[in-house]
């Protein structure tokens, strides 16, 4: 897909993505997340990411939340391990609108303490909320486990405690050491010339501060093995295995995202799928998943079964990774797992907006965007050789972790 893209004096990248539609998409991708939360701070990236829809120099919330509604655009935000977004899609005449709309939240909010502690009474009820879902809550739990020590173990709401205790002073504190000028993208996909964008973009955001402090993350250490499991009020039997994984700067992510996809990914057709769940209809969620960060990466085995199935699935689930190691794919079997992928990923350029922010993410991490021909290039170049290779090193049974969310006994 065509793209430009623009860095201006202060380091803030404009991408620019031409596409022929009545609908547009925009988003603001900035380099920082719970990783680079202070000790005693998880959750505070998130915390700020609510609250910038609350009060500007210039806005109140209201006059926030109906600047982009008011005339149908849709408005949100999220925050990651190591990235916070803001994104909108609208019609192609509001461009303006967002992009100015963009700088008013992220450069000019003003943090007002009613606002917060409001917006904390809110987290905390997400929060609760969320431990109420034992499907949801043992990722967090497992990757706590995981990265033992490390902020990347944060969760990314944070605790009860650590988000009672935020100050204002944290807020402002953290903004200014991570909100990297140089490390912000601002993307726009829609049916307008370059020079539109460049125009709109070096309107609203050339006079922003330059602010490049030096960014510090420490990479995780590679702990070893545990089996934890932890017993809860609830009806069934919850189960992660994984390890750390490859990074998004290493050439053996395309064959684990290839093993992942085949494995236990997307789709029903999966390995993990048809032998666990349609053949013995011991799970009825089992998948994996395989998420590279900017310096490691994170793979896992997720499935939910009672209590008494639980060490059958795990047993089957070890089969099948011997199973994988032992018998290599056939060229046919690799050409249809490639297909497949590559059909996915097809389909997915069909959601605009994640899109736009996939693209934005790859210009923070690589400062490139490859296109679709190259990624498949790269998906159809992995051999089966690398399969095993990597399947061998990502799933060596004695190096899975093994996280369990177990009904309390009676």
């Amino acid at each position: 897909m065509e793209y430009n893209v623009h860095t201006l004096p202060n380091g803030i990248r404009l991408l620019h993505v031409p596409a022929a539609s009545t609908i547009s998409h925009a988003c603001i991708i900035i380099n920082t997340g719970s990783r680079d939360e202070p000790n005693g701070k998880a959750g505070l990236a998130h915390f700020i990411e609510h609250l910038i829809f609350k009060r500007t120099e210039k806005r109140s919330t209201n006059q926030i939340l109906n600047r982009l509604e008011s005339v149908g655009a849709d408005l949100n935000a999220y925050t990651t391990k190591e990235y916070t977004c803001v994104h909108a899609s609208f019609l192609n005449p509001y461009l303006d609108r967002t992009l100015e709309l963009f700088n008013d939240i992220i450069f000019h909010s003003t943090f007002p303490e009613e606002e917060m502690d409001k917006e904390k009474s809110v987290i905390l009820d997400e929060i609760a909320s969320y431990l109420d879902q034992p499907e949801e809550a043992i990722n967090d739990d497992f990757e706590d486990m995981l990265f033992a020590g490390h902020s990347l173990g944060n969760n990314i709401l944070g605790t009860t405690d650590s988000v009672q205790n935020f100050t204002r002073e944290d807020v402002i504190n953290f903004r200014k050491a991570n909100y990297r000028t140089n490390e912000i993208v601002i993307a726009v996909l829609g049916n307008y010339s370059l020079n539109s964008v460049l125009s709109k973009g070096t309107k609203h955001f050339a006079e922003v501060e330059e602010n490049t402090p030096a960014k510090e993350r420490i990479k995780p250490k590679k702990l070893a093995q545990t089996n934890t499991t932890i017993y809860k009020p609830i009806m069934q039997a919850h189960c992660i295995l994984g390890v750390q994984a490859y990074s998004t700067h290493q050439q053996e992510k395309v064959a684990l995202m290839l093993l992942n996809n085949y494995f236990g990914g997307n789709g029903m057709s999966s390995v993990l799928n048809l032998q666990i769940r349609e053949k013995y209809g011991i799970a009825y969620t089992i998948e994996s998943n395989f998420s590279p960060l900017s310096d490691t990466g994170i793979f896992s085995i997720y499935f939910g079964t009672d209590k008494e199935k639980q060490n059958k699935a795990l047993s089957l689930i070890f089969k099948e990774i011997k199973k994988l190691k032992e018998n290599p794919l056939n060229e046919l079997q690799l050409q249809k797992a490639k297909n497949k992928f590559i059909g996915q990923i097809a389909l997915g350029e069909e959601n605009r907006i994640g899109l736009i922010i996939s693209m934005a993410k790859s210009l923070i991490d690589h400062n490139k965007i490859d296109s679709l021909e190259t990624v498949f290039e790269k998906i159809n170049a992995v051999t089966t050789v690398q399969m095993i290779e990597v399947a061998n090193e990502i799933l060596d049974i004695e190096k899975l972790n093994i996280f369990t969310f177990s009904p309390i006994e009676e």
